[in-house]
Formats: C-alpha cells, structure tokens, sequence
C-alpha cells in the first residue's frame, strides 16, 4: 500500500459555499436501490455509518425507512442543513468530521454508505477505514448518480459554453445516448474521478459478494432548477465569481430559448460489498 500523503483536493471543500443551492437543486437517489441496499445489509438493528452525507440527500431516504444512522460530514454548513433536513428523525445523528480524521470508537457499524463522494476520500486508506468501521458481514455501499442530456443538439451547445467559460465538468458533459447498462459504464464525456470501485475492492481481499446495480429514469429540469444544481457543483464553485456567474447566465439563456429546461438521463450507479 501507498505511504505517499494524501492531499485532499480543494474542491471537496467548497460544496459548504453553496449548501442550500446544493441542497435545493442536487438530484437524489433512487429509491429501488435504497431497498436493494437494505435487503443486501440485513442490518437486524445494527446502525449505519454515512460518510461524506452533504445535506442528506441519501441520508434522509434511510431515515425515512427508521434505520438508525450516523452521518459524518466534514463541512459544517453542509452539516447545519443535514440536521434540519433529518431533525424529524429521532435515529439518526450527525458528526462533523472528514471521514479519515473521524473516530469510531468502539462502535462497529452493519453499514458503510457513501453517496457520491467516494472519490474524495485518501485511496491509500479508504478501504482500512471502512473496514475497522463495520462489524464482520457488515455491507459497503457505494452510490453515484450520473447524468446524461437527452438532446443531442443541446448537449453540443452546452459543451460549446462549458469550454468558452473553463468549466471541468457538468452533469451536461455527456450524452445520454452515449451511457451503456452496466453500472460503472459512464459515457466518454462524463467525468468520473474515481473509476468503479470494484477493481480495488476485489484486490483489497477482505470484502466478498460483490454486486453492481444500476437504475435509470428521464427527468426534466426546468431552468432555474438545473442552474440551482449546477451552482452547486465543485467544478462551478472553484471558478471565479464572475465568470461563474456569466457560465450560469449563459446556460440559462441558452435553456430558456430552448423551450425553459433541460432533459436528462438520471442514473443510480450502486456497488455493494461485503466484510468478511
């Protein structure tokens, strides 16, 4: 294993910047693969552990089915927005921590959840960290939710304004067209950081039954929406101010012309392990 220090990339830090954009305009997860989840984990009263848990867009769909959950989250404006949006949920608490600077104790967890945030965590150590968190036989599970646009001639525009304003990546960065069925398989022009992560989980050795899942479903956003959600997004955050701002004023002329919103594919990407 690597023992080069992992330095933890600016852009996990911003999302704090934007909570309420991020929690108004995020898409969530689908709720089949929550159920997928739980039948996998068989918690049988053992609590879960969600890391990197943003404003509970996962977190309050395990809530909602009265799972007992500890949701770390290192972003504290991020975490002010998890307890209001799970404040209805006796069973589940919130700890403001980075995932590799937390401490479980003596707990040991029947579930590990992360939620589109699996790539910011140190890859030298993310795979030690989840282990020494669950119990033996206790589940992993990894969620993304890539995006797709449904219109080709849209997408060609929006690409056009993504390079005119130096914008890395968008849920517009590929097309719909382009995403195969196999969860994991992410069109070319979709930016997927961290790779699937069945490879490494395979190599580690200490996780079995491994299982990958995915479910799809058209959704349309209208502009203001789809402009909330992109606000929120690292690669929007990092950018300058104003140049920011004319990308987004830019995107949103361009979906207002073309009929006030945008078409796209939402998948749920989920991978599932096993402790040994």
């Amino acid at each position: 294993m690597s023992t080069e220090k992992h330095v933890q990339d600016p852009r996990a830090l911003v999302f704090g910047q934007a909570a309420e954009e991020y929690d108004a305009g995020r898409s969530g997860y689908a709720a089949e693969l929550v159920d997928e989840v739980l039948g996998y984990a068989a918690l049988d009263g053992l609590t879960a552990l969600e890391a990197g848990a943003g404003t509970g867009k996962a977190s309050v769909l395990f809530a909602e089915r009265d799972v007992p959950l500890v949701c770390v989250e290192p972003d504290p404006q991020m975490a002010e927005v998890l307890r209001r949006n799970t404040a209805g949920h006796p069973r589940v608490s919130v700890e403001v921590s980075g995932f590799e600077q937390w401490q479980p104790g003596d707990r040991r967890f029947g579930l590990f959840l992360a939620a589109t945030c699996w790539h910011w965590f140190d890859p030298a150590r993310r795979w030690d960290l989840v282990h020494a968190a669950l119990a033996p036989g206790g589940a992993v599970a990894l969620l993304w939710n890539p995006h797709g646009v449904l219109d080709p001639d849209l997408h060609a525009e929006l690409g056009e304004i993504d390079r005119r304003y130096e914008v890395a990546s968008s849920p517009h960065a590929a097309l719909a067209a382009d995403y195969g069925d196999q969860a994991g398989y992410w069109a070319d022009g979709d930016e997927d950081p961290s790779g699937w992560p069945e490879a490494e989980c395979r190599q580690d050795g200490r996780f079995t039954d491994l299982r990958s899942l995915r479910h799809g479903v058209q959704v349309q956003y209208d502009t203001e929406r789809y402009l909330s959600m992109l606000a929120s997004i690292s690669s929007y955050r990092v950018l300058p101010a104003e140049q920011r701002e004319r990308a987004l004023a830019e995107t949103g002329r361009l979906l207002d012309a073309r009929g006030g919103g945008i078409g796209m594919l939402h998948l749920t990407d989920l991978f599932l392990a096993r402790r040994r």
